[in-house]
């Protein structure tokens, strides 16, 4: 980190060092801007969050970090292995199907996030772990004005003030613009997880020796409470943890044992695993927990009305954050940093106005989350954790952005409803549910690719929709359930999946330029995107909702 004084100005000033907030960094560096990172933990320091997502590739490609990934030796992470109903054969997610450039790693997180903070740093940036932003001063009232300087202090004594043109929030799940001045963040019930963990050696590897060797496995307690996640790493340990809700945490916990005491947070963890056949086979008789390894941490699942404002940007965990299930977490930071540092870029060389700017910024947020909101609610209703959501728990001004980009295709071209209903979002998440059918094999796909072509069972090519799909397994209803999990893979992923897929959709008729340099927004000019464009809400709308 630097060894020099935090300057007293700033063109950009990046608050949180952790994933969201290093990317964005270093794209702005990268781009000719004067970036400062203030990152109030002592670097590297620990964090969950080891499983990640096929895009990380593409994203590490982009800011020239892939080679040192690649040479680290973090385990290579093929695919993700699932059990969401005990009794039924698991359901896989081959990464590679897309080729090597779609496999991704389970991480250290301590080492990942050094990683990408430090290449920060040899970007240009002036970055300063073990620095506290403590307060922000504002123009006027935070809703309605633009920041203009952070004060920051140290353990060590020191303090001072920095001022800035433009802010990007990463602090994490403390969020100081939403939760200290916005006050606009939302959270939600049905996700009010808790999450107790632990790290074991000698466990062995789910799918050793076969094309799913590295894989996640994750599977649903028998007593249909909650689930669990067994991560192996490349250190040799596995991380083994176990999510519920808060109030069945609470509860278990309360059960008084043989004793007539209640158990430890060690006891209530083991415990668990009880209700986890594939889990104990895995750690068998040579699985050793590691003493004093067990950690617990609140999973809060929470959303907000707006991820941005004048010269401001909200990124990563302090933006929303979902649900440890599908690892989604570390992906929206990606795509948020990612999002926050073209719209700046487009703002400042004036291709939009800075309204515009903030309201493509908020729609391309309120997508990611929803889209992988509905992936976990699936899985979670597969594993009979819940029932049909409550439109609070959604966010309506979030469904929306999302629904009006996926109803052509979930629900036919010629349904144009945009009414929001219950029956709505249960149908969206039977969807996306889909696509941990776990009645469907290998064998299965092999013969619906024979018979319909290697597309229908190609998470990474165009969807085509329900409709198509019925037309074309005319009765068959194998194949059609085959077609139907892949489609909701293709949704879920919505392109996403290819390189920096984030500049291939249209969002209020603008799509992002990935380009080194060059990073922005451009119009739509084709007609057909035109089109696609058009589902979305206009600025305007967007703006206000927000």
């Amino acid at each position: 980190m630097s060894s020099a004084l935090v300057p007293t100005r700033t063109e950009i000033l990046v608050i949180g060092g952790g994933p969201a907030g290093s990317y964005a960094a270093s794209l702005l560096q990268r781009e000719g801007h004067q970036v400062t990172l203030l990152e109030a933990a002592k670097f590297p320091r620990y964090h969950i969050g080891e499983s990640m997502l096929s895009p990380l590739r593409s994203y590490m490609r982009f800011i020239g970090l892939e080679e040192e990934f690649e040479k680290h030796g973090f385990v290579v992470k093929p695919g993700a292995s699932f059990r969401l109903v005990q009794g039924l054969r698991e359901s896989w997610t081959d990464f590679g199907i897309g080729g090597p450039d779609h496999l991704s790693w389970n991480v250290i997180r301590s080492e990942m996030d050094d990683m990408l903070l430090r290449h920060s740093a040899k970007q240009g940036v002036q970055a300063f772990d073990d620095t506290r932003v403590d307060s922000i001063t504002w123009e006027g009232d935070p809703t309605s004005s633009r920041p203009l300087s952070a004060t920051w202090s140290t353990k060590q004594g020191s303090s001072g003030e920095i001022a800035f043109d433009w802010l990007i929030d990463a602090s994490g799940r403390a969020g100081i613009v939403e939760t200290k001045y916005l006050k606009n963040r939302q959270m939600r019930e049905s996700l009010r997880n808790v999450a107790v963990w632990g790290y074991w050696t000698g466990v062995k590897r789910h799918g050793a020796g076969t094309r799913k060797d590295g894989s996640p496995w994750f599977e649903a307690l028998s007593d249909q409470q909650g689930w669990a996640w067994t991560i192996p790493l490349h250190d040799g340990t596995t991380s083994i943890g176990v999510v519920m809700h808060e109030d069945i945490s609470k509860a278990k916990k309360a059960k008084l044992n043989a004793d007539g005491k209640t158990p430890t947070l060690t006891e209530h963890y083991l415990e668990q695993l009880e209700f986890l056949p594939h889990v104990r086979e895995l750690i068998g008789d040579k699985g050793s927990l590691v003493p004093g390894s067990i950690k617990s941490a609140g999973d809060y699942s929470y959303f907000a009305t707006r991820y941005s404002g004048d010269h401001f940007r909200i990124i990563g965990d302090a933006a929303n954050f979902i649900d440890p299930f599908f690892s989604s977490g570390v992906h929206i930071a990606m795509t948020s940093a990612t999002s926050a540092a073209l719209t700046i870029c487009s703002s400042i060389r004036g291709e939009v106005t800075e309204d515009f700017a903030q309201a493509w910024h908020d729609t391309k947020l309120s997508i990611a989350h929803t889209r992988f909101l509905f992936v976990v609610l699936g899985a979670y209703q597969q594993m009979h954790l819940q029932d049909v959501p409550i439109l609070s728990d959604i966010g309506a001004d979030n469904f929306d952005r999302a629904f009006e980009l996926f109803r052509p295709v979930i629900f036919g071209l010629a349904d144009a409803s945009k009414e929001l209903t219950n029956e709505r979002v249960q149908q969206m998440m039977e969807i996306y549910a889909e696509s941990f059918d776990a009645t469907i094999n290998e064998d299965s796909i092999s013969a619906v690719r024979a018979r319909y072509g290697q597309d229908v069972v190609d998470p990474f090519a165009p969807a085509v929709g329900k409709e198509k799909i019925a037309e074309m397994a005319a009765g068959d209803s194998e194949s059609e359930r085959v077609m139907l999990r892949f489609e909701a893979l293709k949704i879920f992923g919505d392109q996403n999946f290819a390189a920096l897929g984030i500049g291939l959709a249209p969002l209020l008729g603008y799509v992002a330029r990935i380009e080194r340099g060059n990073l922005g927004l451009d119009k739509v000019e084709t007609q057909a995107e035109a089109v696609s464009a058009a589902a979305m809400p206009s600025a305007t709308e967007v703006a206000a909702a927000a």
